[in-house]
């Protein structure tokens, strides 16, 4: 169940933010259901590296870099996806980076951890 959670916001927080921006687009449902799974996978392989290597940058920037980690991770989601998931820009991909993290932090909160049984 360690991965399922991530993979289910994920390709929730998706399909939102391609509803929103006409710039951000998935080829319907199961064109999510994939681009969450690879963005899962990379946020459990690749992102941890970024960090790491990255961690003085984001200490300079008080964090901040890591919506840029974030923002490259979902280009690379869209580079493995072809066309069936697209971006405008890096621009784009910066902004859904940041409206990701919210609706991450959102269902967390309001969903998984309530369920689970968990105090945040």
């Amino acid at each position: 169940m360690g991965c399922l959670v991530p993979f289910i916001v994920n390709t929730i927080a998706l399909m939102v933010v391609a509803g929103f921006f006409p710039g951000f687009t998935i080829d319907g449902f199961g064109a999510a259901i994939v681009a969450g799974l690879v963005l899962t996978l990379i946020n459990l392989v690749i992102r941890p590296l970024l960090i790491f290597f990255t961690l003085p940058l984001s200490v300079v920037t008080f964090g901040l870099f890591i919506f840029v980690i974030n923002a490259l991770m979902l280009m690379l989601t869209s580079a493995v996806m072809g066309e069936a998931f697209n971006m405008s820009g890096f621009g784009m991909a910066f902004l859904a980076a940041v409206v990701i993290a919210v609706l991450n932090m959102l269902m967390y909160n309001l969903f998984v951890n309530p369920l689970s049984g968990r105090k945040t």
